[in-house]
């Protein structure tokens, strides 16, 4: 799709109105551009699968929406869960990802394309997937002599978070070695669900280390490769690009926190301060702009904490002990706490009760519909 971490259509050229033309349209937080529904579609056609069906039992108008109509993230994700069962193949993530390339994310992947270095693109990426992927938040960090490129949904108890997570980490995959060389490989991949029985499909396309059962979704690397020169770049079409994706509109200050959250919550100690900081507006002020919006700085922290929480025990073998430290909680009798306030369950009973509902689900055996590779 035209988003940074999802498949479309190849595109040869780049897509430039003259200089003075409008930027991107921004989508809503929960939406993304509608090429990640031709991706999915365009793979369940190269195993023999109609798609029509699937599309609207996903709640998905069969017709399809354009490039850059929005989708819900949510929508997207049930059509995953019914493409890997229809398939039979559940590392169908990994087959849509593949089908991203630089040309497929439009001017993004113009601009990334022509940046000075691959730390530059990753850069460029992280600031401007938002444009096109609403459904989740792209972070960059440098750990010492490591780099660890991250995928964190808004959302990560919703259906089908393993696929889009999987998908990601594979578009990711696709979009380095396009920058950088086609053997490029992670150091190491981390994937934030139980692991399946045939890691083999991993393998083959990550050549690495795959680890299950994480915390996050993201590829680690050498941090040198990030000051690694992009051989060819165009200074005059990545000025141009980079022009007309900051025309684009941008979210609200709840999105913005939202997603500074996100984005930090498995790195280190969330505050408002730090927030108010590195979004660059007084502490008071953003108290102030969260109360006008109908909301607080808590209540967001807190729904943020509950979905990390929700996925991790879903998706996830991590003890509570093991969530608790990870969402910052004191002990894990303080976690406990926490969740049955929001749910009105312990994490131990949701978790049950959430696989025995998912184990139901997948006695319904799908009707095979063409060999996964």
């Amino acid at each position: 799709m035209t988003t940074s971490l999802s498949a479309g259509r190849k595109r040869s050229t780049p897509d430039f109105a003259d200089d003075d033309g409008a930027g991107v349209a921004p989508i809503t937080v929960g939406f993304v551009a509608g090429a990640a529904v031709e991706a999915v579609s365009e793979t369940l056609d190269a195993l023999g699968i109609a798609h029509d069906r699937l599309l609207v039992r996903s709640g998905i108008d069969p017709h399809g929406p354009g490039r850059t109509d929005p989708v819900s993230f949510a929508a997207l994700g049930r059509l995953m869960v019914a493409a890997a069962h229809r398939s039979e193949c559940p590392h169908f993530g990994l087959l849509a990802g593949q089908r991203t390339t630089l040309a497929s994310l439009g001017l993004l992947g113009v601009l990334m394309r022509n940046s000075a270095t691959v730390g530059d693109a990753l850069r460029a990426l992280e600031m401007y997937q938002g444009l096109f992927d609403r459904g989740a938040v792209i972070d960059v960090r440098v750990r010492g002599p490591v780099a660890v490129a991250s995928y964190a949904p808004y959302e990560p108890d919703a259906d089908g978070i393993a696929l889009h997570c999987e998908r990601a980490l594979t578009a990711m995959t696709n979009l380095l070695r396009s920058l950088c060389d086609p053997e490029w490989a992670p150091d190491e991949v981390l994937v934030p669900r139980s692991q399946p029985v045939d890691t083999r499909p991993y393998a083959d396309v990550f050549r690495a280390p795959v680890r299950f059962g994480q915390e996050i979704a993201a590829l680690v690397f050498p941090a040198a490769l990030l000051v690694r020169p992009i051989v060819g770049g165009n200074p005059t079409l990545r000025s141009t690009a980079e022009r007309r994706l900051r025309r684009s509109g941008s979210g609200d200050l709840t999105d913005e926190l939202r997603r500074h959250l996100r984005a930090n919550l498995i790195h280190g100690r969330l505050s408002a301060q730090r927030a108010a900081e590195t979004m660059a507006v007084h502490r008071r002020t953003l108290s102030r702009r969260l109360k006008a919006a109908g909301t607080c700085y808590r209540s967001v922290a807190n729904e943020t904490r509950l979905a990390v929480a929700r996925q991790l025990l879903a998706d996830t073998d991590l003890d509570l002990a093991e969530i608790s430290a990870t969402l910052e909680f004191s002990e894990p009798a303080a976690f406990t706490h926490a969740f049955r306030r929001w749910t009105g369950m312990t994490p131990s009973a949701w978790r049950k009760e959430r696989r025995r509902s998912v184990a139901a689900t997948e006695r319904f055996t799908p009707i095979r519909g063409g060999e996964a590779p």
